[in-house]
């Protein structure tokens, strides 16, 4: 087939390409600069050129074409601004959801030929056709896992879709970047926003909303015990960067109109179940709701999948109850629904049940 590939410099699309290549496919790999330049400047040396170097030689290596595709506008106007509302509004948004659905399967469509049969990534999932319809089922690898991340990729995007390392487990995509001597084969992985793996997300909010000293408030007296920097900087049940002694403290709310941020000692006490909350902007990727109300569930990206029930007639949308009490159900999160080992979707969390 002819495919265009996605690489990033990291290890994963660097095996996926050679594993392409491989298999005689006729591959053009594709970088994708999606940052401006002024939204890097905030970070000093621009991070980018390192994972191109990276690409570039992997490219070379492989005797693959290499193209630098700008898509600098559409990663603002549809991931960057809605991540920074959000935030302002005093949400947890997720951009690489985000960016999968709008830029790299989406906007990215958009810029080649239809010549190009497939947009091959590295990402640690598997498309799977049944009955007419393509299902996105989970990496054998639970921890690598990126499911949740694809959740809101539709039918038309899964067509074009191609995971090469989906059915492998990290180690041996490891194994097979020493075995071809990739220059990526030892490369940390990143953890960070999108394809940009440098860029800490509270540098990301500082850059843009600032700071703004509020008040830290016990929750159950109302007694303010400390000052924070501003509330965009922090998500329910986050228990880290409250600099107060005597807890452990944790984020319990959150008002953004009074810049005001609510912590409590007693987070975990039994009375305080947390495990219902209530979906909005959902995205079925077989084009129908779930036909079955227990279903597992995440909430973020990660290995821990919950049991839940979903009553899909409630309003303004479907009653997620987790069968576990989960601390960081919080507006804005994505949350992704699935039967078995194969992911139906998902929606934003609109409002958590306390």
């Amino acid at each position: 087939m002819k495919i265009a590939a996605l690489v990033s410099g990291g290890v994963d699309s660097s095996v996926a390409l050679h594993l392409l290549r491989s298999q005689g496919h006729d591959v053009t790999a594709f970088y994708l600069k999606i940052w401006l330049e002024d939204e890097l400047a905030f970070l000093g040396n621009c991070p980018w050129q390192e994972d191109l170097e990276y690409v570039e030689k992997v490219c070379e290596k492989l005797n693959v074409p290499l193209k630098i595709v700008s898509l600098q506008k559409e990663y603002w106007d549809q991931v960057v601004s809605y991540t920074i509302e959000q935030a302002r509004a005093g949400n947890t948004p997720n951009p690489d959801i985000l960016c999968n659905q709008r830029i790299k399967f989406g906007a990215f469509y958009s810029k080649i030929d239809d010549s190009f049969q497939k947009v091959a990534t590295g990402h640690y999932a598997q498309v799977q056709e049944m009955n007419g319809k393509f299902c996105l089922v989970q990496s054998p690898d639970p921890v690598k896992d990126q499911t949740y991340f694809l959740s809101h990729l539709t039918q038309k995007q899964l067509a074009r879709a191609l995971f090469p390392i989906g059915h492998l487990q990290k180690k041996q995509v490891r194994a097979l970047a020493h075995e071809a001597d990739l220059p990526t084969k030892s490369r940390k992985d990143s953890q960070g926003i999108c394809f940009l793996g440098k860029l800490d997300f509270a540098a990301f909010l500082r850059h843009h909303l600032g700071e703004q000293e509020g008040p830290l408030i016990e929750v159950e007296t109302g007694t303010t015990v400390g000052v924070h920097r501003g509330f965009w900087f922090f998500t329910i049940g986050q228990r880290q960067g409250l600099g107060l002694a005597g807890g452990p403290w944790y984020v319990v709310n959150k008002d953004p109109a009074r810049n005001c941020v609510y912590i409590s000692r007693h987070y975990y006490e039994h009375d305080k179940e947390r495990k219902s909350f209530y979906l909005g902007e959902c995205n079925w990727i077989l084009d129908q709701q779930p036909m079955v109300s227990k279903l597992g569930v995440k909430i973020r990206h990660g290995q821990q999948m919950h049991d839940a029930i979903i009553d899909f007639s409630t309003k303004p949308g479907p009653l997620v109850t987790l069968q576990a009490r989960d601390q960081g159900i919080a507006p804005g999160q994505f949350a992704a629904l699935y039967d078995g080992v194969t992911c139906l979707g998902g929606g934003v969390i609109t409002r958590a049940i306390l």
